[in-house]
């Protein structure tokens, strides 16, 4: 039998203005804030690194932004109002 998985970017396709209105999201913004003063501004660079299959530095500043309250407040809600997997 030859399942077919499920297509990651068509089900982002179906939830773009979802996905968008979450990304701009007061809570997103300000989890890019604290993600900014934990990286000491490199956060893109490892956002670039991740994007590469280098996760370890991006890992690194969201877990250390999730120990904190506000943080994992911030993950707590984004991950309510994100798109679901079918």
């Amino acid at each position: 039998m030859d399942q077919k998985k499920p297509d990651p970017t068509a089900a982002l396709e179906q939830n773009r203005a979802l996905l968008e209105q979450v990304v701009h999201s007061p809570d997103a913004q300000r989890l890019m804030e604290l993600l900014n003063q934990t990286s000491g501004g490199k956060v893109k660079t490892a956002a670039a690194s991740a994007a590469l299959g280098d996760t370890k530095d991006l890992l690194a500043m969201v877990r250390q932004v999730m120990g904190s309250p506000e943080g994992a407040q911030l993950i707590q809600r984004l991950n309510q109002t994100a798109p679901k997997q079918p």
